[in-house]
């Protein structure tokens, strides 16, 4: 375990020249900014090398006992939380057990809640038992409540079973929990979120959409809802249509339709879209309606002028003057899609399915990006791993909108500062 994070953070502070003397392959210590990312980047290319990971941990855990300041100690305690990051059943690193107590009573929330997710990944019984309390809480903060649902999943913790029934009525807590069935098998998980799905948001339709197309004993009861009109094909995102069509076979295509099928003749299309958008159409759009449409339908997966997702490219400095690279993009997103922002899709060990692009990896971990949330996977937990040359974004994207919608959303694309919300 390289532990990128924790080791730059803690050469940053300068901790490192205290324990240079307990493990020469240390790194030495970053004396400015711009020496420490491009010390961060040779740890990266694997030119230095890394230490240990149980030593790691026992150097940091004796650093945090020495530490003098809140500030030092919630880096340190971030930087091992990023480093163990999808990790499960962890050895705790030595005098982790006096230092955590003391810590969990910090006054600082951060300090006292990064001690108790650390906790669970060590096997404190008495962590995880407070991570379930805090999470049934409902007068507890709502952060601290998601991070207990979170640090719980990554734990397999048996209790979720139980437990995500009753948070799928609470309103603040919906989203984090239809998105933890994903992470953790529930036997009845299907039937409880499609019981659930008719009277939900549309945000929250599609994170079960997503959710149920992440296991295979989920998607079959979703193919009998589309079959049946509980839930329309056009629920159906475009990539999650491709990891259903491969999951389930003919069953899903006979239902849903051949994803070939689905855009055939895009230059009629870009034609017709032409005639629709001329100059003059597009000057007499509304510029702020265009830009409630781009954050409702885009911001998920794209930053524009440093805000938003980033599943797809920044759309800040592309050819968005352009008439042809607008539609050419949302008619035929998978037409010539760089490597980076193509769909990989992951099967783990327990069976799990998780679609996105890829943030980052090394030799341990895999990063996912997918829509409104970010996966980290272990590589010892993957079964298979497959890449596709097909883009997250939907195809018919423009189609589901009104002719004078499709007007505003490019009048505001096509915008070269930002657009302040409508007063």
């Amino acid at each position: 375990m390289k532990l990128l994070i924790l080791t730059i953070i803690v050469d940053f502070l300068g901790i490192s020249t205290a324990l240079q003397s307990q493990e020469p392959s240390f790194p030495k210590a970053a004396s400015d900014r711009n020496e420490a990312a491009a010390l961060f980047q040779r740890l990266r290319n694997g030119q230095l090398e890394p230490l240990n990971a149980n030593q790691s941990l026992d150097l940091v855990t004796g650093a945090l006992a020495k530490a003098d300041s809140d500030e030092i100690r919630a880096s340190l305690l971030r930087g091992m939380k990023s480093g163990l990051e999808g990790q499960r059943n962890v050895d705790a690193p030595e005098g982790w057990s006096e230092i955590s107590r003391e810590l969990s009573q910090n006054p600082s929330r951060d300090i006292s809640a990064l001690t108790r997710e650390l906790g669970q990944i060590f096997g404190d019984k008495a962590a995880t038992q407070l991570a379930l309390e805090r999470l049934q809480n409902r007068s507890a903060p709502g952060p601290e409540r998601r991070a207990a649902l979170r640090s719980l999943v990554a734990q397999q913790n048996p209790e979720l079973s139980r437990i995500l029934p009753q948070l799928l009525q609470h309103p603040a807590m919906q989203l984090d929990a239809i998105r933890a069935y994903a992470g953790i098998r529930v036997d009845q998980g299907a039937h409880q979120l499609l019981t659930a799905y008719p009277d939900l948001a549309p945000n929250l339709q599609r994170a079960i959409v997503e959710t149920l197309a992440s296991r295979k004993e989920y998607a079959k009861p979703l193919l009998t809802a589309l079959r049946e009109g509980q839930i329309d094909k056009k629920a159906i995102p475009t990539y999650t249509a491709r990891s259903l069509s491969e999951m389930l076979g003919q069953p899903f295509t006979d239902v849903y339709g051949d994803m070939n099928d689905l855009s055939s003749d895009k230059k009629q299309l870009i034609a017709e879209y032409k005639k629709l958008l001329t100059n003059e159409a597009v000057s007499k759009g509304d510029i702020h309606a265009g830009k409630a449409i781009y954050d409702r339908t885009c911001s998920a997966c794209h930053v524009l002028y440093g805000k938003g997702g980033k599943i797809g490219p920044d759309l800040t400095g592309s050819n968005r003057a352009d008439l042809n690279y607008i539609l050419l993009n949302m008619l035929d997103p998978s037409g010539d899609i760089p490597e980076a922002y193509q769909l990989v899709t992951v099967t783990k060990n327990d069976g799990q399915i998780i679609a996105g692009t890829v943030s980052d990896e090394d030799h341990q971990r895999l990063i996912l990006n997918s829509v409104g949330l970010q996966n980290t996977v272990l590589k010892s937990d993957i079964k298979e791993r497959a890449t596709s040359p097909y883009s997250m974004m939907p195809e018919g994207l423009l189609l589901t909108l009104a002719d004078k919608d499709v007007i505003d959303l490019v009048k505001y694309l096509r915008t070269s500062e930002p657009v302040a919300t409508k007063p």
